[in-house]
């Protein structure tokens, strides 16, 4: 039986106000945010009282029905999107609608030379990349759009992976775990707490041809062993409570990068790290987010 799922749409007037409702949506728990670019005037029936222009966007983001409580996220919904003087409009969607709005809304992106993603319709990257990348998103957070993403692969970009033991902890779409082994990583595991991303990163772990790369369904952060590289892309509060147990797989001497980030929270996650024992060493920051990368 097919999954249903909670669409919400809404128009956005610039891509600052976009990435502030993006971070305030994923905390309620909304994934696989699918934007697209409108021209001045158009809003695909969701209406604006501040109007549209450049940088301006429509935005579709989704919830599993069961995990939708009516009362609670409505009343979360409408405090979100009265601070913007937005509205919003609410749907009931299949699971199988889901790859069919990829294809037609999902564009390849790069970053430089480094890293190309695209989908498995999209044709091979010109000029050609280093790394390529095939993701199918479908409902699962991760395809390199996002600053936080982005960021995180150039982040990644600067670190030696080769023949490295990685933890990749909220893998979403497995895009993080796959560029690890593609850069030189000897294991990789990845680890998600939402079935939905499981099956679909596992899905494109196989589709890019992974020897390395295990994946496993967490409800937190803790594993049995250490590894030498810990990766996080994810958000504030679950890094906060996850901070013990993410300290405690990086191994002395390891590497912990960090994201999902606004670049106001800087100062208070590099606190809170450097009090776990991590040295700050760089960060990354992208359009009102930030990466953070730590040693110890």
């Amino acid at each position: 039986m097919s999954k249903e799922y909670i669409q919400i749409a809404f128009d956005f007037s610039n891509q600052d106000q976009f990435d502030m409702l993006v971070a305030e949506l994923s905390e309620l728990g909304f994934e696989g945010f699918n934007e697209e670019e409108l021209e001045e005037g158009q809003n695909d029936g969701v209406n604006l009282t501040n109007g549209l222009g450049v940088g301006a966007g429509h935005c579709k983001t989704y919830m599993l029905a069961d995990q939708f409580e009516a009362e609670l996220i409505q009343n979360e919904l409408y405090i979100i999107f009265n601070q913007y003087h937005l509205s919003y409009s609410k749907s009931v969607i299949k699971e199988q609608n889901w790859n069919a709005v990829w294809e037609s809304n999902f564009d390849p992106i790069r970053v430089g030379d480094f890293v190309g993603i695209r989908a498995h319709f999209h044709p091979e990257f010109e000029p050609k990349v280093a790394h390529d990348l095939k993701i199918t998103p479908k409902m699962s957070f991760g395809t390199g759009h996002h600053p936080t993403t982005y960021s995180m692969i150039e982040l990644m970009q600067r670190i030696d992976f080769n023949a490295k033991s990685v933890y990749d902890f909220g893998t979403g779409t497995g895009i993080l775990a796959i560029l690890a082994e593609k850069l030189g990583a000897k294991k990789v595991h990845a680890v998600d707490n939402d079935d939905w991303c499981v099956e679909n990163a596992t899905e494109n772990i196989h589709n890019n041809l992974s020897k390395v790369i295990t994946i496993e369904k967490v409800e937190s952060a803790l594993q049995k062993e250490q590894y030498d590289i810990v990766l996080a892309n994810v958000n504030r509060h679950i890094i906060e409570a996850n901070m013990d147990e993410l300290t405690q797989i990086g191994k002395p001497g390891g590497i912990l990068v960090l994201s999902g980030l606004l670049s106001e929270d800087q100062s208070d996650i590099i606190k809170l790290t450097q009090s776990k024992g991590w040295q700050f060493k760089e960060s990354q920051p992208l359009n009102g987010w930030v990466s953070l990368m730590f040693n110890r």
